[in-house]
């Protein structure tokens, strides 16, 4: 009955309370997406307290795509005279995006650093890549605070939808407040500090999002493509198809991964031994492979080394494609991922970025026995998608 109650509030904010933005749509889209990215928070049964932060990375990734210079999407009225604030009179909207000037610009800075256009799919590439701290450190001074520039503002920005989804204020979240002043209400999302400010998300609310992904998100999409098409735009020919693509669009392409791969043919050379997951291959010196992305990069870009093992380059790019393996194949492949863990456990260079890009994802490892605990967890994880997205599978 409480799980009952929970899906109409968020059916009820998408479709019935009052939008001069569409923030509220990306709100609950964003809580979603986090549900989604931390699997392994369920089994605490408590409310979650999410940074702003994260909530701003993945709004960056939604609105990317609006804020392509020569081509502007707008999310709300406008003023009459262009301005980089946002003006109320009582309740009437004078702008769209409070932070539309700090993203525009850093959209410009992050294409002029890889000397090329974006797509509207890297929005989702430049977070993920951003939240890898090797990742961020190959970024320029430049890029990494104009980031922080965009993240601060649209952190102050969610407070907004946040006070008023549902009726009246803070009726369904709380006011954030900062993790150290939460004491135990709430388990954090990984990587938390404890000043961030985070809004809390009841139990509750939290299972109905993991239950119900793949329809919030529907929902979102469609609720946000005909609020889009009803604002007037400067090209008279947008309508909700090419909206719809905007919001949908995963990244097709794959980053190099030549760090990486380096570092993991350095260990064949050394003698160590992997085995394909899929076909039980080995993998060897002089023997062919691909690194493959365990959850596909077309549904989440993740860069992270623990979704990275060798596999045979056949079946990778033949069979598994975009795809995930059944719960049984799964099981059965678990062992080959803790094999490969152990391996970069023990690389030098590996070790400490395995973990830390798991302490990125994952909240419930044992240190005493870190690789077979973390490959128990990409297991759930990779099911816990798959199940939540009714994705394909292959056997």
């Amino acid at each position: 009955m409480v799980e009952r109650i929970a899906g109409n509030v968020i059916s009820t904010i998408l479709k019935h309370d009052a939008k001069i933005t569409s923030y509220k749509i990306a709100l609950l889209r964003a809580v979603n997406d986090v549900v989604l990215s931390f699997p392994d928070l369920r089994s605490y049964g408590q409310d979650v307290a999410i940074p702003l932060r994260l909530l701003a990375e993945f709004w960056v990734a939604y609105y990317w795509g609006f804020v392509q210079v020569d081509q502007p999407i707008w999310q709300g009225q406008r003023a009459i005279a262009s301005s980089d604030t946002t003006l109320y009179v009582g309740t009437q909207r004078k702008n769209d995006m409070a932070f539309r000037p700090a993203l525009t610009r850093f959209r410009a800075v992050w294409e002029q650093c890889l000397s090329g256009r974006a797509r509207p799919s890297d929005g989702f590439f430049v977070i993920n890549d951003l939240r890898v701290p090797r990742k961020r450190k190959t970024y320029p001074t430049g890029v990494l605070e104009a980031y922080e520039q965009v993240l601060k503002d649209i952190s102050k920005t969610l407070e907004m939808p946040i006070r008023y989804a549902g009726p009246g204020n803070w009726t369904v979240f709380e006011k954030p407040i900062q993790f150290s002043n939460l004491s135990d209400r709430a388990i954090a999302v990984p990587s938390t500090q404890p000043q961030e400010k985070c809004l809390v998300v009841k139990a509750e609310l939290w299972q109905v999002f993991r239950e119900m992904s793949l329809w919030v998100e529907a929902l979102c999409i469609h609720e946000w493509c005909l609020f889009t098409e009803s604002i007037e735009q400067d090209n008279p020919n947008l309508d909700r198809g090419h909206i719809y693509k905007l919001l949908t669009e995963r990244p097709g392409n794959r980053r190099p991964l030549t760090w990486e791969r380096n570092n993991i043919d350095l260990l064949i050379l050394e003698g160590n031994t992997f085995i394909c997951p899929w076909t039980r291959r080995e993998i060897t010196q002089g023997i062919a492979y691909d690194l493959d992305h365990l959850v596909p990069v077309s549904v989440y870009p993740i860069n992270e080394l623990w979704n990275l093992l060798p596999a045979d380059p056949k079946f990778n790019s033949q069979i598994k494609r975009d795809r995930f393996p059944t719960i049984e194949r799964l099981q059965q492949a678990q062992p080959y991922f803790e094999l490969a863990y152990r391996q970069y456990h023990a690389s030098q260079s590996l070790a400490q970025v395995l973990q830390e890009d798991a302490a990125i994802r994952f909240s419930r490892l044992q240190h005493s026995a870190f690789t077979k605990s973390l490959a128990a967890a990409v297991v759930d994880f990779i099911e816990q998608v798959a199940e939540t997205r009714n994705l394909g599978r292959f056997g």
